[in-house]
C-alpha cells in the first residue's frame, strides 16, 4: 500500500469496532462507491465486491532508483549536448543566451517534464496506452509519439555508426585526418587539391568517411564502410533493448556515466592548454543586446524542448516502470538541472579545445602572412622603414603583427588590397560557428590532432559520442516497443529484432554517398513541428479536458504531498501559450526559409528538387496523420477506445485500499492511534484549495476516457451481484 495513500492517513476512533474497517469507510462520504470511479456495482452501504488482482502483475519495474535516473539522464542527455548547444549559445550572445534558457527550462521544461513523468508513473503503461485512458479522441498523441521515435531513430543511429567508424579509425597514429592524403604521378607527388582547397579534417569527412555526392540527386549508392557501421550500431542497440528495462538498465550504468568521466578528463586536459581560457572567455562574454531578439528565445525554447526529450515516449515509457509512490517532481526536476549543467560542462569543454584550436590556426595565419610580407620587404614592394625596429620577424607575436598589419594599412591605402594580407585576428577564428556533424566530426578532430597523445583522445572522445548516442537510442527504441507491447501482447524479444532489422534496412537511405543530405532533411522535417504539436496536446489534454484541479489531486495521492500551485498556472496557462506561440515560430520559419542543403563539392547552399521537397513535407504529415485519424474514427465509432485494456497494475493502485482493508485486522492497518483519541468529523466532500477559492472535488482518480464524459471499468462482478448505474465523469471545470 502506497504509504502516503489517504486511507492509510485515516485516523483511529477509540470507540469498540464492531464492524469491519471496510464496512465502517462505505459509510464514509469522502469515500462515495456510488459514485466514485471505484464503483463495481451494488447498492450503497453494501460490501464491495473484491477484483481479484494478481500480486504481481507481470510489468517489469526497475531494480533501483539509481537506475531509474541514469536511464531517464541517459535519453535527455544526448548528443545535442556536446554540438548544439555551445553553438546556440555562441550563436545567440554567449553566456546571455544562458538566461533565457534557464527561464524557459523552469517554465516550460520542469513542467512538461514532470507532466509525462506523472502519467507514466499513475497509469503505468507506454504513451498509446496513456493517452488512450485520458482522452480516448485523443489518443493519436500516442501514435504520433510512435511515428517521431521512428523517424528520429532511423536516422540517429547513423550517427553512431559513424562514431563507430572514427573509433575504429582512431587506433593509429598519426590519425588519418591529421594530414592531406598525397596524389602520385609518377616521380611527382603533390597534395590532393580538393585536400588542400579545404582542410585535412573535412576532406577525411566528406571524402574519405561518406565519399559525399555533389548533390542530394545523385545517390552515388551504398557506402559500403558506413553500411557495415550501421549494422553493427544496430546490433548494439538491440542487444541493449531486447530484454527491456532488465537489459537497458544495466547497460545505463555505463552509457550514462562514461561520458561524463570522459568531459571531465577533457576538460582538465583542455584547461591545460593554450588558448583555452581565450576560447571559455569569448563563450561566456554576454552580449546583452541578444536577449532583446524574438529568435534567441524561440531558439532556446526549442532546445530545452528537445534536449529533455519531450513528446518521443520514452520519458512516459521509463516512467510507467516506477512504483506508483515515487516521488516524480523529484525526478522532473532533478534530471532536468544534471541535463542543464551537462549543457554547461560540454559547452565549457568544446570552448577550452576550440579556443586552443583558434590559437594554433591563428599562429598559422600569422606565419603564412609574415612570410608574404617579408617577400614584400625583399622585393621592395614594401620599405623596410615601415617596419618599427623593435620587431622580431622570426618570432612575431599576435600584438607585433597587427601593429605591423595596421602600419602597412595605414600607408598602402590605396594598394593595400592588392598585397593580399589577413588581419589574423583571433576574435575571426572564435566567431566561425560549428554545430552538428561539423563540430564533432571535422572542427573537434582538427583540434585533437594537435594533442600530445592524439589518438588517446579521440578513441576516448568518439566512444563517448557512441555511448551518449547509445542512451538516447534506447529512450526511443522504449518509446517504441512499450507502447507496442502494452496495447499488443506480442514477444518482446522477436518484436524489438523485428524492428532493429526493419529500421537497419530503412536505414540504408542514410548510408548511400548521398545520404549526409538525407540524414540532414529527417533532422529538420520529421521531429520539430510534429513533436511540437504532439507536446501541446498532451498539455491540453490533461489541463483543459481531465482538468488541472484534478490532476493535481491525482498527484497529492499519489505523491503523498500537494504539488506547488505554481504548477496550476504553469499547465493551464503559461505552457500552453508557450507552446502556441513556438508552434508559430517554426511555421514562420518555415515558410520564410526555402528548403536547402548544403552541397559538398559546390560549397553552397541548394533547394531541395520538387521530389525531394514532397519527401520533406511527407515527413511532417505522416507523424501528425494518427492525430486526425483517430480523433474522427472515435468519434464516430469506427475503433475502439481501448476501454477494456485498463492495466491490471493501474486497477490494483485504485483497488489496493479497498482489499487490504478486508485481509487485514483493523489494529494493525489503523496507524498511528492514540488511547482516547476520536476521528475528526469527515467533511461530505473533500475540500482542495485552488485559486478560486476552496472547492468540492470528486474524489476521482486519473480515470481513463474522462474527456468522453465516461468513466470505463473492467472489474471481475460476480453475476449474482446487484448492479447500479455508474455516475459519468464530465470534464472538469478549472474556472
Amino acid at each position: 500500500m502506497p504509504k502516503n495513500s489517504k486511507v492509510t492517513q485515516r485516523e483511529q476512533s477509540n470507540d469498540h469496532v464492531t464492524e469491519s474497517v471496510a464496512d465502517l469507510l462505505a459509510h464514509e462520504e469522502p469515500f462515495d462507491c456510488k459514485n466514485s470511479s471505484l464503483n463495481v456495482g451494488g447498492a450503497p452501504g453494501k460490501k464491495v465486491p473484491q477484483i481479484e488482482v494478481p500480486e504481481n502483475d507481470g510489468r517489469p519495474t526497475w531494480n533501483s532508483k539509481l537506475q531509474y535516473i541514469l536511464a531517464q539522464v541517459g535519453f535527455s542527455v544526448g548528443l545535442g549536448n556536446v554540438w548544439r548547444f555551445p553553438y546556440l549559445c555562441q550563436k545567440n550572445g554567449g553566456g546571455a543566451y544562458l538566461v533565457p534558457y534557464f527561464i524557459l527550462l523552469l517554465i516550460i521544461g520542469i513542467p512538461l517534464f514532470f507532466l509525462e513523468l506523472a502519467v507514466g508513473q499513475k497509469i503505468r503503461r507506454g504513451s498509446i496506452g496513456v493517452w488512450n485512458y485520458v482522452c480516448p479522441s485523443l489518443g493519436g498523441i500516442g501514435m504520433s509519439s510512435l511515428m517521431v521515435c521512428g523517424f528520429v531513430g532511423l536516422y540517429y543511429n547513423v550517427i553512431i555508426g559513424w562514431s563507430i567508424f572514427y573509433f575504429f579509425q582512431s587506433f593509429q597514429y598519426p590519425l588519418p585526418w591529421s594530414e592531406c592524403p598525397i596524389r602520385r604521378n609518377g616521380s611527382l607527388a603533390i597534395v590532393e587539391p580538393e585536400c588542400e582547397k579545404s582542410s585535412a579534417t573535412t576532406y577525411f569527412w566528406y571524402r574519405q568517411t561518406l565519399n559525399t555526392t555533389s548533390t542530394i540527386a545523385d545517390s552515388g549508392g551504398l557506402n559500403v564502410k558506413m553500411t557495415l557501421s550501421l549494422l553493427v550500431a544496430w546490433i548494439i542497440v538491440c542487444l541493449a533493448v531486447i530484454k527491456g528495462i532488465a537489459s537497458s538498465g544495466k547497460v545505463m550504468y555505463f552509457s550514462s556515466l562514461f561520458p561524463y568521466l570522459v568531459l571531465f578528463c577533457f576538460l582538465i586536459r583542455g584547461l591545460m592548454l593554450k588558448g583555452s581560457v581565450d576560447g571559455i572567455a569569448h563563450m561566456f562574454t554576454p552580449k546583452l543586446e541578444k536577449m532583446l531578439e524574438p529568435k534567441v528565445w524561440r531558439e532556446a525554447a526549442t532546445q530545452v524542448f528537445f534536449a529533455l526529450g519531450l513528446g518521443f515516449g520514452g520519458v512516459i515509457a521509463f516512467s510507467s516502470y516506477n512504483k506508483i509512490d515515487n516521488n516524480c517532481h523529484f525526478d522532473a526536476v532533478l534530471v532536468s538541472f544534471i541535463n542543464f549543467f551537462t549543457s554547461i560542462l560540454a559547452t565549457l569543454v568544446v570552448f577550452a579545445v576550440l579556443g586552443f584550436k583558434a590559437n594554433i590556426m591563428n599562429e598559422k595565419c600569422i606565419a603564412e602572412n609574415t612570410e608574404k610580407i617579408l617577400g614584400y620587404l625583399n622585393s621592395s614592394v614594401l620599405s623596410y622603414d615601415l617596419i618599427p625596429p623593435h620587431l622580431n620577424f622570426s618570432q612575431l607575436s599576435t600584438s607585433d603583427y597587427a601593429e605591423v598589419y595596421r602600419v602597412i594599412k595605414t600607408v598602402k591605402e590605396d594598394g593595400f588590397a592588392q598585397l593580399g594580407l589577413d588581419p589574423c585576428l583571433l576574435e575571426d577564428e572564435l566567431n566561425k560557428s560549428v554545430q552538428g556533424t561539423g563540430l564533432a566530426f571535422i572542427a573537434f578532430t582538427e583540434a585533437m590532432t594537435h594533442f600530445p597523445w592524439s589518438p588517446f583522445w579521440s578513441v576516448m572522445f568518439f566512444f563517448m559520442l557512441i555511448n551518449l548516442g547509445l542512451g538516447s537510442m534506447i529512450g526511443t527504441m522504449t518509446g517504441i516497443t512499450t507502447p507496442v507491447l502494452d496495447t499488443y501482447k506480442v514477444n518482446r524479444e522477436l518484436f524489438t529484432v523485428c524492428c532493429c532489422v526493419v529500421a537497419f534496412f530503412c536505414g540504408l537511405l542514410f548510408v548511400q554517398r548521398s545520404g549526409n543530405y538525407y540524414v540532414t532533411m529527417f533532422d529538420d522535417y520529421s521531429a520539430g513541428l510534429p513533436l511540437t504539436v504532439v507536446v501541446i496536446l498532451e498539455n491540453v489534454s490533461v489541463a483543459w479536458i481531465y482538468g488541472t484541479k484534478r490532476f493535481m489531486q491525482d498527484l497529492e495521492d499519489m505523491l503523498g504531498f500537494r504539488p506547488c500551485i505554481i504548477y496550476f498556472y504553469l499547465w493551464k496557462y503559461v505552457s500552453p501559450i508557450c507552446l502556441i506561440l513556438l508552434i508559430s515560430a517554426t511555421v514562420i520559419e518555415m515558410a520564410i526559409i526555402p528548403p536547402g542543403y548544403n552541397a559538398w563539392a559546390e560549397e553552397r547552399f541548394q533547394s531541395y528538387p520538387p521530389w525531394a521537397l514532397t519527401m520533406c513535407f511527407s515527413l511532417i504529415v505522416v507523424a501528425m496523420l494518427p492525430l486526425p485519424i483517430v480523433f474522427i474514427a472515435r468519434r464516430f465509432n469506427l475503433m475502439s477506445d481501448g476501454s477494456n485494456k485498463l492495466s491490471v497494475s493501474y486497477r490494483k493502485s485504485m483497488m489496493k485500499d479497498i482489499s487490504n482493508l478486508e485481509e487485514q485486522d483493523e489494529s494493525k492497518f489503523i496507524l498511528g492511534a492514540k488511547p482516547g483519541e476520536a476521528p475528526p468529523t469527515a467533511p461530505a466532500g473533500r475540500p482542495y484549495l485552488t485559486p478560486a477559492g476552496n472547492k468540492t472535488l470528486d474524489p476521482n482518480s486519473l480515470s481513463p476516457n474522462i474527456c468522453d464524459g465516461t468513466s470505463y471499468q473492467n472489474p471481475a462482478v460476480s453475476p449474482t451481484t446487484p448492479t447500479t448505474p455508474i455516475t459519468p465523469a464530465t470534464p472538469e471545470s478549472d474556472s
